[in-house]
């Protein structure tokens, strides 16, 4: 129970993080068990692979004389993620992106990585895809050949360690991290700040280290490695000073990044549930940025190991939450796991506000101001869904006792404003995409403004479910130059261009030129009338300097387009801004999140 309510505090350091490592532990082993188990039982599974039996006997080996070895192949990320994937097949009797065999086949490829770190005199073999015959956590042999699928042997005794395949082979070299002729080695990286030091793969070659499928290898040049180890050692600077107990949880249970392209003024980064100490992100431009990805990331792996334990909610996957965090409708479990990555999020950044070390503190004040309200406001839908456990009620009463008390500590004004109204702006967005109004509503208001008529009593409008089909696109650019404003305005007028998706329009409005922003959204509904990103951004724009439209367009766009689609049908002149404050002051139902 102490862990449990540790975690909800977000004060769940190394000790509960070895914990739940071994809960993972165990977990794995018995899937590995269950997989050779179903393998057994189907002589056609294993394909031209040896028995899985023949992998589980390797392991035991090891577990015998190097049982250090057995757990950190226990432990690789890539061994949870593939027992999920490949136990989901088995248990719907399906093919992968491979051929079951070569999927089920992995096991080989485990217990040979394993009996390699134990230094066993084995011979194995073990399933290739593309050429590239993988070791996990160790490398991947690059073979060659023209089959998709075939099978490799990988021999190993005191003199030689060699991979053959049906046309080459590979020996592999002294330093297994280190690249030789044929051979990927897994990169490493050690971060340190002060007395604390971290060590992380930079995994680009295993097979199941993607959030879904298999993927292949897909190297990273020599020179992006070195800027991703600039950047994660300032990272690890930043968590070190300002989260000191993040950091020790990170150190005993995080140890493998898979590395994308960089992506600016973009964060994208993903983790699973079964690949417990992994994440997959994006290289940002900026180490706060990336210190807060991987506090992000840890938070989903934490919340993923205690649901192994722990029931929080129901299966529930029905897609009909709002979150700030994601621009369609999200399912219980998804949202379960947001708000509490998130919190680390507002965690972080809250710290960093008070780190004297930190040259950007107005942008600091701007994501925490930002991820603490999406968070409160998310917390507070989600406290009361039904569909809760007593546990998971308990669990998010944790969270809530922390996100609750950091609402009315004090950031700039000039922030705070910002901060309120780029969540305006999303919410305003979701709405245009994924609510529809009631139809009679639409009829009656388009029929008054044609008639030239005042706006008729609506009465209470309520919302109806959200539809995971979105009615039009959405683009983050205005997001995207407030933080840019906030950062260096002076920047912004060179910058903004370069932000994708930017439009003029929203320049202004980042700008704070709020008359040439509404005459930039009113020229960009004159060019395409359903744009969700316009109409949100003249609701922004107008709520400075009309009071009325503003409040229409922030409150029920998705009405406020629907009448203008139907007026315009009619051929009837319908200026955007006109309609919106003729419409005016409606009497919306409750938004989801507050």
């Amino acid at each position: 129970m102490v862990d449990f309510t540790e975690l909800a505090h977000g004060t769940g350091g190394a000790p509960v993080v070895h914990r739940l490592r071994k809960t993972e532990r165990s977990r794995r082993l018995l899937l590995l068990r269950a997989v050779t188990d179903i393998a057994a039982k189907k002589s056609d599974l294993p394909g031209p692979l040896p028995d899985p039996e023949q992998a589980w006997e390797l392991l035991s080996r090891v577990q015998g004389v190097a049982p250090d070895a057995l757990d950190l192949v226990l432990a690789h990320p890539y061994t949870g993620s593939w027992l999920g994937y490949t136990s989901r097949l088995l248990h719907r009797q399906i093919a992968g992106v491979c051929p079951l065999w070569v999927h089920v086949g992995h096991i080989h490829a485990i217990a040979a990585a394993a009996a390699i770190r134990a230094k066993l005199s084995f011979s194995t073999e073990i399933p290739v895809w593309s050429g590239n015959a993988a070791l996990p956590g160790l490398g991947v042999a690059k073979l060659g050949g023209d089959e998709l699928h075939s099978v490799a042997k990988v021999r190993c005794d005191r003199s030689r360690r060699e991979i053959r395949g049906e046309t080459s082979a590979v020996e592999l070299p002294t330093d297994l991290s280190s690249d030789a002729p044929g051979w990927w080695g897994v990169r490493q990286v050690t971060l340190r700040a002060a007395a604390k030091t971290l060590t992380l793969r930079l995994d680009d070659v295993d097979p199941y280290r993607g959030s879904y499928d298999p993927i292949l290898p897909q190297r990273l040049p020599a020179a992006e490695v070195r800027e991703w180890a600039v950047l994660l050692d300032e990272a690890w600077q930043l968590i070190t000073r300002c989260l000191p107990q993040e950091a020790e949880a990170l150190q005993a249970g995080f140890d493998s990044v898979v590395p994308r392209a960089l992506m600016p003024f973009r964060t994208s980064s993903a983790s699973s549930g079964e690949a417990f100490g992994s994440a997959i992100v994006a290289r940002p431009t900026d180490p706060a940025t990336l210190a807060a990805m991987l506090i992000h990331e840890f938070h989903h792996n934490r919340l993923s190991g205690l649901l192994h334990l722990v029931c929080l909610h129901t299966d529930d996957p029905a897609e009909r939450f709002y979150t700030p965090w994601r621009d369609d409708p999200r399912p219980l479990g998804g949202v379960f796991q947001g708000v509490y990555a998130f919190f680390g999020v507002a965690a972080f950044w809250r710290a960093l506000t008070r780190d004297d070390g930190y040259q950007l503190r107005l942008l600091a004040e701007f994501e925490f101001a930002y991820w603490r309200a999406a968070t409160w406001r998310v917390l507070r839908v989600l406290q009361n869904d039904p569909e809760l456990t007593d546990d998971g009620r308990l669990f998010l009463g944790g969270v809530a006792d922390l996100v609750g008390s950091w609402q009315q500590e004090e950031v700039s004004a000039v922030v705070a404003a910002a901060a309120a109204a780029a969540a305006t702006d999303h919410y305003a967005g979701w709405r245009l995409r994924h609510l529809r109004p009631d139809p009679a509503a639409v009829v009656a208001l388009a029929d008054a403004w044609c008639s030239g008529k005042t706006r008729p009593p609506l009465g209470r409008i309520e919302d109806g479910l959200p539809t995971p089909v979105p009615d039009g696109r959405w683009r983050h650019a205005r997001l995207d130059l407030v933080r840019l404003a906030i950062t260096d305005h002076r920047r912004l007028a060179r910058s903004w261009s370069t932000v994708p998706d930017a439009t003029p329009a929203d320049f202004a409005y980042a700008d704070g030129r709020i008359p040439a922003a509404v005459q930039g959204y009113l020229a960009e509904l004159a060019e395409d009338p359903e744009s969700p990103a316009a109409w949100a951004g003249l609701g922004l724009a107008l709520a400075k300097s009309d009071a009325a439209a503003g409040h229409a367009l922030l409150r029920c766009p998705e009405l406020v387009r629907a009448v203008h689609r139907a007026v315009r049908a009619r051929g009837v002149p319908c200026p955007p801004d006109r309609l919106s404050a003729w419409i005016g002051w409606l009497d919306a139902g409750g938004q989801p999140g507050e």
